[in-house]
């Protein structure tokens, strides 16, 4: 899909809008576009909207169908984000063995520019797993798209599941800017990243309902400020769900998991979960 930024300025773009009309850049000529910020200092900046326009028309069409896919199929579609190092597969270790033991089918697109190392990881715990490695054929990409999804999916049988886990690839950028067809986005994020993450990369706390904070355990040898990050969390997102949790011990997972099950449920019967 190629390393655009939808927004520069940190805002969201919800697409209430019917697709079946173009995008046109500014009727003047300006590289200033209201979905894709100030591209001015390019020379090239209204050939960049033009460019960013298709691209993220292109991937919200196979978003669509993916989400159509998931929905015909009663799968619940998870999109698990981090920054690299956050705990993203030591999480879903935990959550595929509660998600075994509880009967729940689930499947798990694991996303990395490189390597089958967390693939393997995931191997063995009762769920269909689908690596997706941006290397190839994918331009290396540092985050995973609609198309990139769907491509997946034809290594999955989605008959099977109740549940798909999309582990995206560790970034706070990218990853949040593309609709993959989930029906919830989800983010791990370390406390050893410090409480002004949310400040600085609000693109990503922003299109997340839940956030895993993870490490826990380390807290008491850390100078890390939980109540501080949670002001700036709600600064950019008052809505999210925080869920303090450790993947080394297991504290917390239950909460997660519980939201996770009744994710499952509500897509059986066609609701919502919050």
């Amino acid at each position: 899909m190629g390393r655009f930024h939808r927004h520069d300025d940190g805002t969201e773009h919800d697409h209430d809008h019917p697709h079946d009309r173009a995008h046109q850049p500014d009727p003047e000529g300006s590289a200033v576009s209201a979905e894709h910020g100030d591209l001015s200092a390019y020379g090239t900046g209204v050939e960049r909207v033009s460019v960013l326009e298709r691209i993220f028309d292109e991937n919200d069409r196979a978003a669509a169908t993916n989400r159509a896919a998931f929905d015909a199929h009663g799968v619940r579609a998870v999109n698990l984000m981090s920054s690299p190092g956050a705990g993203k597969t030591a999480v879903l270790v935990h959550t595929l063995r509660h998600l075994q033991e509880r009967g729940v089918r689930a499947g798990v697109v694991e996303g990395d520019i490189e390597t089958s190392l967390d693939a393997d990881r995931l191997t063995g715990l009762g769920a269909q797993v689908a690596l997706l490695n941006t290397g190839n054929g994918f331009g290396g990409e540092c985050h995973l798209d609609a198309p990139m999804v769907a491509r997946a999916l034809g290594d999955l049988d989605l008959d099977t599941l109740d549940l798909l886990l999309v582990e995206n690839v560790g970034n706070l950028v990218c990853p949040a800017e593309f609709d993959i067809g989930a029906h919830d986005s989800v983010m791990v994020y370390a406390i050893t990243e410090g409480e002004e993450k949310p400040l600085k990369y609000p693109v990503m706390f922003r299109s997340v309902g839940v956030v895993l904070v993870n490490k826990m355990d380390l807290l008491p040898y850390l100078d890390f400020d939980l109540a501080m990050f949670r002001d700036n969390l709600a600064r950019v997102n008052p809505q999210a769900r925080v869920i303090e949790v450790s993947a080394r011990t297991g504290a917390g997972l239950d909460e997660w998991h519980g939201w996770l099950t009744a994710g499952v449920a509500a897509a059986a019967v066609g609701e919502a979960v919050t």
